[in-house]
């Protein structure tokens, strides 16, 4: 699913625009300088620093709802690869050089030896302070030539800015339903909705993995930093019906539009295996789902299963592929 969605054309003019800001943001802050916010490192190992700080500060999960975590007062190296996108070699490399300079100590995780943990020694904590300091003013300096509406302008849109690319670097696969991610998501799935649902969920009525395989239907899983953290499933009804089911986003990853992408990408899925009609239920406490579904084209028609938990029941036609 993922590869059918990179495959789509993307405008040469958003492109070129998005390259024009990266330059410009890039210089503005100094990021091609070897000595960063005027430290005695360049920004890779300044921004690898900040990243055990913030990691060992918030546990499982991170910034602002992200996912994400080392906890015990470090990071495990696995989780500094995936958040910084490095290569296994180059990070270790970094990681060896701030631990010379004695600002990171290396040790292993306290509940699984096979896995090491970057800490901030005292030394480097400092510097992660200075550094902060440093950063938090040449962003006021940025600012200060704004108006306070302008601020505020720029705010929200860099806001706009992060949210939409956080959801455009998270990938969409299809997997087996049998798979532990699979599971993993649609146990968590369970858990939402019992605590939402007056009546409890009993996860007996999920998707068995063998509807949601092969020719049956389809199982996606998204995945943020390697972490798999939303799903959907399909699976086939009768001829030319099929039926969504189970789609979920994991709260730190919500507000990004995931749900939306998901039945999109389930509704090709629908599309690619001559499903001309989709259909689905959802709980009456769900008011924000039935919102999504009418807002995405689904129109309410009767009752269509003996779903216990259904009080709203949906339909789509989709279009029909081309040849």
């Amino acid at each position: 699913m993922g590869s059918k969605r990179q495959s789509e054309s993307v405008a040469a003019a958003d492109v070129s625009s998005l390259r024009r800001f990266n330059r410009y943001f890039t210089r503005r802050i100094g990021a091609l300088d070897d000595r960063y916010l005027g430290q005695d490192r360049p920004l890779g190992e300044a921004r690898l620093l900040f990243e055990i700080d913030q990691v060992g500060q918030v546990g499982q999960v991170g910034e602002a709802g992200e996912i994400g975590g080392g906890g015990q007062g470090g990071a495990s190296l696995r989780e500094l690869r995936a958040r910084l996108g490095l290569d296994a070699g180059y990070l270790s490399r970094m990681v060896k050089a701030l631990e010379g300079q004695g600002l990171v100590r290396v040790g292993v995780h306290g509940g699984d030896s096979r896995v090491r943990v970057a800490e901030l020694t005292p030394a480097g904590r400092a510097e992660v302070e200075e550094q902060n300091r440093r950063a938090d003013a040449l962003a006021e300096g940025l600012l200060r030539g704004l108006s306070p509406a302008q601020r505020g302008e720029l705010t929200d849109a860099l806001g706009a800015a992060r949210r939409l690319l956080r959801l455009a670097a998270i990938r969409v696969e299809a997997v087996d339903g049998g798979s532990a991610d699979a599971r993993t998501c649609l146990d968590a799935y369970a858990a939402d909705i019992d605590e939402r649902f007056p009546e409890g969920y009993d996860p007996a009525t999920l998707v068995r993995p063998e509807e949601v395989s092969g020719d049956s239907g389809v199982l996606l899983v998204a995945y943020e930093e390697e972490r798999p953290v939303g799903c959907g499933a399909l699976r086939t009804l009768g001829p030319g019906v099929g039926e969504i089911k189970h789609v979920w986003v994991h709260r730190g990853a919500r507000r990004l539009g995931l749900a939306r992408r998901l039945l999109g990408e389930l509704e090709r899925a629908a599309a690619e295996r001559a499903l001309g009609v989709v259909r689905l239920d959802t709980h009456a406490s769900l008011t924000e789902a039935q919102a999504m579904y009418r807002a995405c084209g689904y129109t309410a028609i009767p009752r269509y299963n003996d779903d216990v938990y259904g009080a709203h029941f949906f339909e789509k036609r989709l279009p029909a592929r081309r040849p």
